[in-house]
C-alpha cells in the first residue's frame, strides 16, 4: 500500500473533526480568552484553520523557516467564522491533493524546520505530517474544545460522544 493511501483516511477523519469544531466558533466570541496567558478564541481558531496548509508546505517544500531573517512569522487572526471555514476548506483541499499525489519517495524524503536559518530538526516528511501537522492540529483542536466548553457552546463528538452529542 502506498503511504498516501495509508495517510489519507486519517487525514480525512481529522479534517472532518477539525471542521466540525471550527464551525462552532461564534463571531461574537473571537476576542474571548480563558486566561491572560492564553490566546484569544479567534487567534486559536485562525491558527487551527491554517494548519492544513502545513501539509502542503511539507510535501512541496524541503523546509520552513519560522523566523526568516530573524523575524518570527506572524499571521493576522481571521475575522469571522465564515473566513475560518473558507481558509480551512481551501487548505484542506490543497493538502489532500498534495498527499494523494505524493510518492513514497517524497514521504520518506527529509524535511527541515528552521528558525532564522538554523536547523531545529529534520525528519522524513511522513513523520512531519503525523507529528508536526496532524498531532499539532489535534492538540489545538482540543484546546478549542475547552474554549467552547467554557463558553457553554456545544463540543462536537470527536473520538466518542461528548457531553453535547452522542455518536
Amino acid at each position: 500500500m502506498a503511504m498516501s493511501s495509508a495517510l489519507l483516511p486519517e487525514f480525512d477523519k481529522e479534517m472532518a473533526n477539525t471542521r466540525r469544531t471550527l464551525e462552532r466558533v461564534p463571531d461574537d466570541r473571537f476576542s474571548w480568552k480563558p486566561h491572560e496567558k492564553s490566546s484569544e478564541m479567534g487567534a486559536l481558531a485562525s491558527h487551527l484553520a491554517r494548519l492544513a496548509t502545513w501539509a502542503s508546505l511539507t510535501i512541496t517544500g524541503d523546509s520552513f523557516d519560522l523566523a526568516p531573517g530573524g523575524v518570527p512569522a506572524r499571521f493576522q487572526p481571521l475575522e469571522s467564522n465564515k473566513a475560518l471555514l473558507e481558509t480551512f476548506d481551501a487548505g484542506v483541499a490543497e493538502a489532500r491533493a498534495a498527499i494523494a499525489n505524493a510518492s513514497d519517495e517524497v514521504f520518506m524524503g527529509p524535511w527541515t524546520l528552521l528558525s532564522n536559518g538554523q536547523t531545529l530538526w529534520t525528519m522524513p516528511r511522513a513523520a512531519v505530517l503525523r507529528g508536526f501537522v496532524f498531532n499539532h492540529m489535534i492538540h489545538h483542536r482540543a484546546q478549542l474544545g475547552v474554549y467552547l466548553r467554557l463558553n457553554d457552546l456545544p463540543v462536537p463528538s470527536i473520538y466518542g460522544p461528548s457531553a453535547d452529542e452522542g455518536m
